[in-house]
């Protein structure tokens, strides 16, 4: 704890996919693990700093007053690590105020006390922010393809997973997204050329929103550029979606509301429903991908996960066509 400043009596550690987290009373350090994967390398110092400030840069755009500095971890002449200490930096954090967990929008929904006005600001903060998020200029055609290619990953994980019942719905629900594809080739294309991609957050999940009059959206996904570039209808069908999954279903209309007046975007309900179907498959995919760890503990957790985001898919993709 003295690492930290003498005012910190304990230190919370959190371990994630990607990082490692360490939370003091007011602070959070957050150190990327040495890890390479599809489409980012933090394997060697100098590309976890090169990441760091680009998180930095990324979330002050939504949360100014939240990402406050990146700090370099060095080795002292005594062998000893520190925090921006005098020695040679050998690693880097990114350091964050801490929020207050239950003002975060996952706690709020877990306790169903969540409030309209709170919603509002949201809702609102988003908006402004799509609008002055930078198009993408993304290909008619490129655009297309990725959501045959999201379908054809989400068939492929569950047809190995072994489960099936959720491998069946699965497929029903990826032939479902490739008809509609070509049924509203148009229609996709059109949102492509009228540049409604943006760079957007990339990961808006209720997790990473801190509720207020001021709200805090955290954690925007900086290590994968082509993940950010999303239409603004498609990151709030996907945030609508984990608020309905936990019962809220009425916020997801607040949220389009607020930006529609906006923007003075009306995209048809088919492209909504179309968008959270494919959030919803993407989402089952992630949960059933965890029963290919061989250590995994608790395997039906994650396959109750997987069905409740396909049913919600099922539900959706009925409405697809409808106009």
């Amino acid at each position: 704890p003295e690492a930290y400043g003498k005012e910190n009596a304990a230190v919370s550690f959190i371990e994630t996919h990607f990082s490692y987290v360490f939370l003091t009373a007011e602070r959070v350090f957050k150190l990327k693990k040495p890890l390479r994967g599809e489409g980012f390398d933090f394997s060697k110092a100098h590309l976890r700093r090169r990441n760091a400030f680009e998180e930095l840069r990324l979330n002050r755009a939504l949360s100014p007053a939240v990402y406050l500095a990146v700090v370099p971890l060095t080795r002292e002449m005594d062998g000893r690590l520190s925090l921006a200490g005098e020695g040679a930096a050998v690693d880097w954090l990114v350091e964050m105020v801490r929020l207050p967990s239950e003002r975060m929008l996952d706690h709020r929904l877990r306790e169903r006390n969540w409030r309209r006005g709170d919603i509002h600001a949201l809702a609102d903060a988003l908006a402004r922010f799509f609008l002055r998020a930078p198009p993408a200029g993304v290909a008619p055609g490129r655009y297309i393809t990725r959501f045959q290619a999201e379908a054809r990953a989400s068939r492929n994980a569950f047809g190995a997973c072994g489960a099936s019942p959720l491998a069946f719905a699965a497929n029903a629900l990826a032939r479902r997204v490739e008809a509609f594809l070509l049924r509203q080739r148009r229609l996709l294309t059109r949102r492509a050329r009228e540049r409604r991609p943006v760079d957007g957050h990339g990961d808006l999940r209720p997790e990473h929103i801190c509720l207020g009059s001021v709200p805090q959206i955290i954690d925007r996904l900086e290590f994968r550029a082509d993940l950010r570039i999303l239409d603004p209808v498609e990151e709030l069908a996907f945030l609508a979606l984990e608020c309905e999954r936990q019962g809220a279903r009425g916020i997801g209309r607040t949220l389009f509301n607020h930006y529609s007046e906006r923007s003075k975007d009306n995209p048809p309900p088919d492209l909504t429903a179309f968008y959270t179907v494919m959030a919803a498959l993407i989402r089952a995919r992630l949960a059933i991908r965890h029963l290919a760890d061989p250590a995994i503990e608790n395997p039906d957790d994650w396959k109750r996960r997987a069905a409740g985001y396909l049913a919600v898919a099922t539900r959706e993709a009925r409405r697809l066509g409808r106009r």
